[in-house]
């Protein structure tokens, strides 16, 4: 912890607070230290449970997915309140596990929007990895009708279920542009230069483009 603290960046922080998180740790030099440390499951729980973002960044980075129970990366991800420390657990963790399916289904209509964002996330990898059984029409039917009023990080990961769909099933591809276009969700996103834009048809065409 004395370590992390004295990586803290004030200028950092002020970025990242502006993206909702409160550490001021630079990302490269967290994964320097998780390469020192190697895996270690046992500090990982320990770093976990003092409730700081970086001593959690960098508990995910040297856990071992496959040990937690799925009570406990329940727990976890209904404590993760910091953008950037629930993605890396539903990306670094949660991916990897056994319960990522079971969970999926848990989190997917959960009451809690940050919850249920996660949900979201580990639907949309299926829909790029493993569509088999996925109802995709039934997916385009509720991001028509709940993405458009949905809280901001909800509306992300439905945004981004509605461009994978797009980009992986061409038999879906019409509706879901047509989707976001009459929704115009993110359509006026700041997009820096080089960067493919989050607004779904745009995204879509860019991708498809891109494979050929």
């Amino acid at each position: 912890m004395a370590e992390l603290a004295a990586l803290e960046d004030p200028q950092a922080r002020v970025v990242n607070e502006k993206h909702g998180d409160d550490h001021g740790v630079n990302l490269g030099k967290l994964r320097a230290i998780a390469k020192r440390l190697k895996t270690q499951q046992d500090l990982s729980l320990e770093l976990w449970a003092t409730g700081d973002t970086a001593a959690r960044l960098l508990a995910l980075l040297i856990c071992r997915p496959k040990a937690f129970t799925r009570d406990q990366l329940d727990t976890m991800l209904r404590e993760a309140r910091r953008p950037k420390v629930h993605d890396w657990l539903v990306n670094y963790v949660v991916k990897k596990s056994a319960h990522a399916e079971d969970l999926r289904v848990a989190w997917f209509s959960d009451p809690d929007p940050v919850v249920a964002s996660a949900g979201w996330a580990l639907t949309t990898e299926r829909v790029a990895k493993k569509p088999e059984g996925l109802d995709l029409a039934g997916l385009l039917d509720t991001i028509e009708a709940e993405m458009k009023g949905a809280p901001e990080r909800l509306q992300w990961a439905m945004n981004h279920c509605l461009a994978q769909i797009g980009i992986e099933h061409p038999s879906s591809r019409a509706r879901a542009i047509e989707i976001g276009e009459r929704l115009e969700v993110l359509k006026d996103y700041p997009t820096p230069p080089n960067c493919t834009s989050p607004f779904a048809p745009v995204w879509i065409n860019e991708m498809v483009r891109r494979q050929g």
